[in-house]
């Protein structure tokens, strides 16, 4: 009998243990499964304070917006945002989220394949690490989500106070009628009534709030009690559809890329949402003033401190998603500046701005980049007597918007530059300048000639093309290139760049006076003035000179008895055909001339002639002198009546013909020349001697020398000739 009993005890103590091990492991496999979330999830979308979950592969994607380094906006791709700070890689895997308080000056950077943007500020951020859960910590096994809109209901007849609560409460209980503004003080609980409005437009709301206010400093509601109240509106206030709101890019049409559909969406919802209080007053912080205006309204508790209320234009007409109060006042003052001139004849350059229509830079920082243009307009002055403007828009590829005689005023170019969509892309700068080297500065496009060429380029971090050979061939055209780099590569992204030290291989010159850094789109607007003094110093505008534009050329001629009639003539054309190839005018290239034999004659100076057609004139009257050959005397008598009266800007290029050796010392008339900054070239016909003829020439001699044995065949260094002085020009150091 014992031991009957002491078996049966004995089974069912193992069958107790069996069995609470079983609910053991059950609980803890309970315990260990995590959450699964998408790409597109949002922190501020997730209402849990902290929670570990499990991100799927292929979130390392441009679509997938973020928002700071380190510390993330909670607008921001919490997955993303995981692959950015290094916790996981593009294949995904186990990540631990943990909300903290709203931050300012979030910064941008780029991190293990994924372009975070900056950003001012923002009402809530999250932390995210490694998937490994805290000692003490339970995480939920089913994450909470923020309602994305409220659901409508149909009217019900005005109730008695008692039956009134206990709608509220059923309100309460119910998730799809509750709206939460995570990280924000205010939590609203409300229905809804339907308002008759066009589909374009969010619904306007008749809300009855139940309000729990929350601590700031933690993530934990605390509720305290909230007294009733029901706002009532007439019918026909409630069937008067809402002005219309402005999306971030007309929400829903073909034109707005996927990556922004969830902004456009979270707009709407914030502005569907809101309250419609009007003549309401609101004091802005750090505004010092006050203003009454319909608003809705995040009102810090009470007891905490005074930067925490947060008041944001919501229902403001004209302002797009990021104009929603998360920006100071300074960063929003978006005016056009005043104008500084007025067609100013001394400011009359023709100047395309390459917009950056990239992807990158996001909707909000592309309407900044507009509204930068604009102010310049207006401080340029925009004028057909002072500086034109056009603007090209690049991406993957560039297109012009409009050209130099679209627009002649400043008031037009806003209107047009207002109507610009954007692009999308990549930050192809190199294709940019190649097309804008090819096609904007022409006769047919309002280009005038004697108005320097300027090229200002508008670039977010760094372009995604090689711009260096593009840039020498637009320099060598005569256009200054000026950069403006907003948001530069930190030192920890430079790997990244494409082009090292891209900017000093496209400028002018790399003396800085062409390149602007500005470390945010939000002060892009502090270099309005800066780059408008830059552009119209026209004396520095140096790419504006070319290697057909900026010489004073002097030919010395021989006219000895040796070379006779004939072959004079022929000589003549050769330097008529040398001197049509350049730009000749009294601010361009200049053409003097001195024939020599024993003795020189001058046939005209620099300042003599200042067309082509009458240079060319001028050289065809050149009457044949005949006599000896006096070489050293006659490049003593160009560099005293010839070189000492050229312009300090001008490069002074000396250019001898002969057929003999020389009956006086070529050496030091020439070395003499070359230290007084004189480039000399020395061509020589039959008897010419050789070693005369290198120690007239520029070292290296052998490129700036050159021979032939007949007069006829003088015309084949016509081309090699003028190659030789671009390349020597184009070569110059540009610091």
């Amino acid at each position: 009998m014992k031991a009957s009993v002491i078996a049966t005890f004995f089974g069912v103590l193992l069958t107790c243990t069996y069995a609470a091990k079983e609910a053991t492991k059950k609980t803890k496999k309970a315990k260990l499964y995590i959450p699964q979330i998408d790409c597109d999830v949002k922190a501020g979308k997730i209402i849990n304070p902290e929670f570990i979950a499990k991100c799927p592969p292929g979130c390392q994607d441009v679509k997938y917006r973020v928002y700071g380094t380190d510390i993330y906006a909670s607008f921001s791709s919490v997955c993303s945002a995981a692959i950015h700070s290094g916790a996981i890689d593009n294949t995904g895997g186990k990540i631990l989220v943990q909300k903290v308080a709203g931050h300012a000056g979030y910064r941008g950077s780029f991190s293990n394949g994924v372009r975070s943007l900056s950003l001012p500020r923002w009402r809530e951020s999250f932390l995210v690490s490694e998937g490994k859960p805290r000692k003490g910590v339970t995480y939920p096994s089913t994450l909470e989500f923020a309602s994305s809109k409220s659901t409508a209901v149909k009217p019900e007849p005005k109730k008695p106070e008692q039956d009134l609560k206990v709608t509220k409460s059923a309100a309460t209980s119910d998730t799809s009628g509750k709206a939460w503004e995570q990280g924000d003080t205010v939590r609203k609980v409300y229905q809804t009534s339907p308002v008759p409005m066009p589909t374009t437009q969010m619904a306007a709301t008749t809300p009855t709030p139940t309000t729990t206010t929350t601590d700031p400093f933690s993530t934990t509601p605390k509720p305290t009690t909230t007294p009733a109240t029901t706002r009532t509106t007439t019918d026909s206030a409630a069937a008067k559809p809402r002005p219309g709101l402005q999306r971030v890019r007309d929400t829903g049409s073909s034109s707005v890329h996927p990556a922004y559909s969830s902004v456009a969406a979270a707009a709407s919802t914030f502005r569907g949402t809101s309250t419609s209080a009007s003549n309401r007053n609101i004091l802005r912080p750090n505004a010092g003033i006050q203003r009454q205006e319909p608003v809705a309204t995040f009102r810090r508790p009470a007891g905490s401190p005074a930067h925490l209320a947060i008041e944001t234009d919501l229902w403001k007409p004209g302002l797009s998603f990021f104009d929603t109060g998360f920006a100071s006042k300074e960063e929003l003052n978006l005016k056009p500046l005043e104008a500084t001139s007025q067609g100013n004849p001394s400011c009359k350059v023709d100047l395309s701005f390459l917009m950056d229509g990239s992807w990158s830079i996001g909707k909000r920082r592309f309407q900044l980049q507009k509204q930068f243009l604009i102010n310049v307009a207006h401080a340029l002055g925009i004028n057909n007597a002072g500086p034109l403007m056009g603007i090209v828009q690049y991406g993957d590829d560039p297109s012009t918007e409009f050209n130099l005689k679209t627009y002649a005023s400043p008031k037009e170019l806003r209107n047009a530059i207002e109507k610009i969509p954007q692009k999308g892309g990549l930050s192809n700068v190199g294709k940019a300048l190649s097309f804008v080297n090819k096609n904007f500065f022409s006769d047919a496009n309002g280009n005038r000639g004697g108005a320097p060429n300027v090229v200002v380029v508008m670039v977010d971090g760094w372009p995604t093309d090689r711009v260096e050979e593009a840039s020498r061939l637009a320099r060598e055209s005569g256009i200054n290139i000026f950069f403006v780099t907003i948001e530069a590569a930190a030192q920890n992204e430079k790997q990244n760049v494409i082009e090292p030290n891209f900017v000093d291989k496209a400028v002018c010159r790399t003396n800085g006076f062409y390149s602007i850094t500005v470390p945010s789109w939000f002060s892009l607007h502090k270099v309005v003035q800066p780059l408008v003094k830059r552009v119209c110093d026209i004396d520095r505008l140096v790419c504006s000179k070319t290697c057909l534009n900026s010489a004073d050329i002097g030919f010395v001629i021989d006219g000895s008895s040796s070379v006779g009639t004939g072959n004079f003539r022929t000589v003549l054309q050769f330097v008529a055909n040398i001197s049509k190839e350049f730009e000749i005018s009294d601010t361009d290239t200049r053409i003097g001339a001195i024939q020599y034999t024993y003795e020189q004659r001058l046939e005209f100076s620099f300042d003599k002639y200042s067309t082509k057609q009458d240079v060319l004139s001028a050289i065809k009257r050149i009457n044949y002198w005949s006599g000896g050959t006096s070489t050293g005397a006659a490049i003593s008598y160009a560099s005293e009546q010839l070189f000492t009266k050229s312009k300090p800007n001008k490069r002074k290029i000396m250019i001898l013909i002969t057929d003999g050796r020389s009956y006086d010392d070529v050496r030091m008339p020439a070395l003499t020349a070359h230290q007084n900054g004189v480039i000399a070239y020395s061509i020589g016909v039959a008897w010419a001697a050789q070693d005369e003829l290198e120690a007239i020439a520029t070292d290296p001699d052998k490129e700036h020398s050159f021979f032939v044995d007949e007069f006829d065949n003088l015309y084949q260094f016509v081309n090699p000739l003028i190659q030789n002085i671009c390349t020597e020009f184009n070569s110059q150091p540009r610091n």
